[in-house]
């Protein structure tokens, strides 16, 4: 499913126009992606939690030549689903 597709889907079971539906779907995104982008947790109960990790610096090689190189350090966002969402997925 697309974003689209999804604005369209909660569009008709919220009873919104698509419009209003996409703006609300922008707004919920637009919010999770500030509060990890400022190292908060966002934990939506049922469904899972968005979190910032760290990965640490380490050394790789480059796959043309083979020559190590050095991989900085960088943070990247997990997901870790909820009991609900796990539930869902196992049915």
């Amino acid at each position: 499913m697309r974003k689209p597709e999804l604005a369209a889907a909660i569009a008709e079971r919220a009873d919104l126009s698509k419009d209003k539906a996409s703006q609300v779907l922008n707004v919920i995104l637009d919010e999770i992606t500030g509060s990890v982008s400022d190292g908060k947790d966002v934990s939506l109960i049922g469904f899972g939690t968005f979190t910032v990790r760290e990965r640490a610096a380490r050394t790789g090689k480059n796959p043309q030549t083979g020559e190590p190189l050095t991989i900085p350090a960088s943070k990247t966002v997990a997901f870790k689903p909820g009991k609900g969402l796990k539930d869902a997925v196992a049915k």
